[in-house]
C-alpha cells in the first residue's frame, strides 16, 4: 500500500497519482508537481489515501510545493499568450500548405516549451514548420497529433440531448462503444442519430448497457410462445425499460389482438409429449423457401457468342493500398519496361544459325567444332558419324554415271 494524492491538470481530465511527501494539500488546492513534461501546476482532486501498488504507474512523481500567488500569476500569463500563439501557428500552416487542422496551443508551466495539438487524416511531415516556429518563439516546439474524440473534448459543445458534451463535462477516459450496444437498446441505426459531435458513436450508449444486458437475460425473445391470463399467444415486441412484452393472442373468430403484459404475468407453455403448439398468426409464420425450378421449365437458350460477351469482363488493375497514384503508375511503367526487355532477350536467343554466323564474322566454309568451336576440314570431307551431312559444292559432287561405275569396283 502506498499513500498518494490525486491531481488533475485540465477540466474533466485524467487524474494522476503523486507522492505527497511532506506536503499534505487538501482537495481543491493548487500544487506544483514534477511530471514527465517538466514542472506543471495542477488541482488536487482526491486527498491523501492508500492505494494498491498495482494501481500506481512507476516511477511515482513527487509534489514539490503548494502553489503560491506567484505561481498562479505565471499560469495566468501563459494562458493569456496562447491565443496569439495559436493565430501565428495557423498562419505558418497555411504558408507551408499542410493538410492539418490546429486544435489548441498550450504553454508549459515553466515556459520552456509550447505544445500544439492538431488533427489530420494521415501522417504529416511538419519538420519545416517546427523549424519556422522555433525561430519565431525561441523555445522548444512540440506538435502532437490527436483523434477526433480528443478534439471534441478540447473544443467542447452541446450534444444531441441539448446538454454539455459528456467528455467536456466529466468524462476522464473514453470507453469503447460498439454498434451492438445500439442494437440491444433497440435504437435506430441511423448514423446521424447515434453519433456525437466527433462523428463517432455517442459515449452515453455505454451508460445503460449493463442494465440492458441484465434485463435481456430475464426477458423472453421475440417470436416465442407464452401463456397469458387471456390465453396463449406469441411475443411481438419487448420493452426492456418497463419490463413488459406485447403478445398477439387469438380473439373471437379468426382475428388476433395485440395486448401488453408485465413480465410476471406470462409463463412458458407446459405441453405434454406429442402435443402440437398453438396456431401461429399468419403474419408471424416463417417464410418458406422458394421451390427450385422444375426440370421442364428450362431457360431460353442463348447463342454462345452472347454468353461469351456477358461473361467477358475487362481487367481492372488494382494497385496496393499503401501506394498513391504516382507510385502506382511508376511501378506499372517499370513492370512494362521489364517485360519488354525480357521479350527482346527471348527474341535474341531464337535467332537463326545464319544470323549468328554473320554476327561472329565467320567464313562461309568454316564449320563449328564440338561444343561450339570451329573445325577446319578439307574440302569434300564429311563429318563423323552422329553429325549431319553438309552440302558440298557442285564441283565435288560426282554425277550419276560416275556413281554407277564406281559401285561394281567396290564390290
Amino acid at each position: 500500500m502506498t499513500t498518494v494524492i490525486g491531481v488533475r491538470f485540465k477540466k474533466a481530465g485524467k487524474v494522476y497519482y503523486f507522492d505527497p511527501t511532506d506536503v499534505w494539500p487538501q482537495p481543491g488546492d493548487q500544487v506544483v508537481v514534477e511530471t514527465s513534461r517538466g514542472i506543471e501546476l495542477g488541482e488536487v482532486i482526491a486527498g491523501a489515501r492508500e492505494v494498491e501498488d498495482e494501481q500506481i504507474v512507476a516511477p511515482l512523481k513527487k509534489v514539490i510545493r503548494v502553489a503560491t500567488p506567484e505561481d498562479i500569476r505565471r499560469e495566468e500569463y501563459n494562458r493569456s499568450r496562447e491565443p496569439e500563439t495559436f493565430r501565428i501557428c495557423q498562419e505558418r500552416i497555411a504558408q507551408h500548405k499542410l493538410e492539418m487542422k490546429l486544435v489548441d496551443a498550450e504553454y508549459t508551466f515553466d515556459g520552456a516549451k509550447i505544445i500544439f495539438y492538431f488533427t489530420a487524416n494521415g501522417r504529416i511531415d511538419f519538420r519545416e514548420l517546427v523549424k519556422d516556429l522555433a525561430s519565431i518563439f525561441k523555445m522548444r516546439i512540440e506538435l502532437r497529433q490527436i483523434g477526433v474524440r480528443d478534439e471534441a473534448k478540447m473544443l467542447g459543445g452541446l450534444g444531441p440531448c441539448g446538454r454539455q458534451l459528456c467528455c467536456d463535462a466529466f468524462l476522464g477516459d473514453f470507453q469503447p462503444v460498439s454498434i451492438k450496444m445500439a442494437k440491444e437498446q433497440n435504437l435506430s441505426l441511423n448514423p446521424t442519430k447515434i453519433s456525437g459531435q466527433c462523428g463517432r458513436l455517442m459515449c452515453c450508449l455505454k451508460y445503460e448497457q449493463d442494465y440492458y444486458e441484465a434485463a435481456l437475460k430475464k426477458l423472453p425473445k421475440v417470436g416465442k410462445e407464452c401463456i397469458t391470463p387471456d390465453g396463449p399467444g406469441y411475443i411481438t415486441d419487448i420493452n426492456v425499460i418497463r419490463e413488459k412484452v406485447k403478445v398477439r393472442i387469438r380473439a373471437e373468430g379468426d382475428t388476433f389482438d395485440l395486448r401488453e403484459y408485465p413480465l410476471n404475468e406470462i409463463t412458458k407453455p407446459n405441453r405434454a409429449e406429442g402435443e402440437a403448439p398453438s396456431p401461429r398468426p399468419a403474419d408471424m409464420k416463417p417464410r418458406k423457401r422458394p421451390k427450385p425450378p422444375k426440370p421442364e421449365d428450362k431457360p431460353k437458350e442463348t447463342p454462345p457468342e452472347e454468353e461469351d460477351n456477358k461473361r467477358r469482363r475487362l481487367p481492372r488493375p488494382k494497385g496496393p493500398k499503401q501506394l498513391n497514384a504516382d507510385q502506382y503508375f511508376d511501378k506499372l511503367n517499370a513492370e512494362r519496361a521489364d517485360a519488354k526487355d525480357a521479350e527482346a532477350k527471348k527474341k535474341g536467343e531464337g535467332r537463326s544459325r545464319r544470323e549468328r554466323r554473320k554476327a561472329q564474322n565467320r567464313p562461309e566454309g568454316e564449320r563449328p567444332e564440338e561444343g561450339g568451336k570451329a573445325q577446319d576440314r578439307p574440302e569434300g570431307e564429311r563429318p563423323e558419324e552422329g553429325g549431319k551431312v553438309q552440302d558440298q559444292p557442285q564441283a565435288d559432287q560426282p554425277n550419276g554415271e560416275e556413281k554407277a561405275q564406281a559401285q561394281p569396283s567396290e564390290e
